[in-house]
């Protein structure tokens, strides 16, 4: 068994995180599925939530990924998200108005993203 897995976490519209990891977490439909250098092939669809990455270099990466898919073969882990943003880039202030202004105008995915963006941010 390898100790480390190769992740590429992409979104649309460019590449997010690119590294050797020991770990890796990320909800999907199916439940949250933790990820580690020998696991079993997988491919599953990614639910909105964070993902956490333990890196080799024994750092912790954390990304609200909304959307997109997991996929897992020789120790090579790609995760395609529809939008992904590593923790350090997002501004909790924002997310947190653009959480109450989703609420008062009860749009259901807008409040999704904007919690998913927060949740991120708190396991960071």
């Amino acid at each position: 068994m390898a100790a480390e897995l190769h992740v590429e976490l992409v979104a649309a519209d460019r590449s997010v995180w690119s590294g050797e990891a020991t770990l890796v977490i990320a909800r999907t439909t199916s439940g949250d599925i933790g990820v580690m250098p020998g696991h079993q092939p997988l491919l599953g669809v990614l639910e909105s939530g964070p993902v956490t990455i333990r890196t080799s270099e024994g750092n912790t990466v954390v990304a609200a990924v909304h959307g997109g898919f997991i996929s897992f073969a020789d120790d090579k882990l790609s995760l395609l998200a529809e939008i992904a943003e590593l923790a350090d880039e997002i501004d909790a202030q924002r997310a947190e108005r653009a959480l109450e202004r989703a609420k008062s105008e009860s749009d259901a995915a807008a409040e999704r993203r904007a919690d998913v963006r927060l949740r991120a941010v708190a396991v960071h």
